[in-house]
């Protein structure tokens, strides 16, 4: 597909070709647009809205600021909510915080494997912690 097509088909999408798509080699271009409709806007077993705050917490730990604002702006397109924004963030910084930890510690991963396997067992039971009196 020559270049001029590939840019109709962005233009018809976003009302634009943003520069990021000039930079693509012609011989690249097809590929990588195709590639990112697919990746970015197809529908698959995640729904999109949930992708992108996915997208959004990766970008966060990365701090890529471009991505940040990208993932941002279409997490709010399809439909996420500030406080959701914000949550995604949250489990992040939580996130990488104890692998952080975990990893710096150097802590035993057959030890965590079992132990997160018992809890998740226990969850599974159903089992409802005692009360105290």
């Amino acid at each position: 597909m020559s270049r001029a097509k590939v840019y109709k088909e962005i233009e018809e999408m976003f009302g634009l070709v943003p520069a990021m798509f000039k930079k693509i080699p012609d011989d690249k271009l097809q590929l990588e647009w195709e590639l990112f409709k697919k990746v970015q806007f197809d529908k698959g077993p995640i729904p999109n809205k949930y992708r992108e705050l996915i997208g959004l917490g990766i970008s966060a730990i990365t701090k890529c600021k471009y991505c940040i604002f990208y993932h941002t702006e279409l997490a709010k397109l399809n439909g996420a909510t500030e406080e959701e924004i914000e949550d995604a963030i949250h489990y992040a910084k939580s996130s990488v915080g104890w692998s952080a930890y975990l990893s710096g510690l150097q802590f035993d991963f057959d030890k965590f494997k079992k132990e997160i396997t018992q809890a998740c067992n226990h969850v599974k039971k159903g089992t409802k912690p005692k009360k105290k009196k």
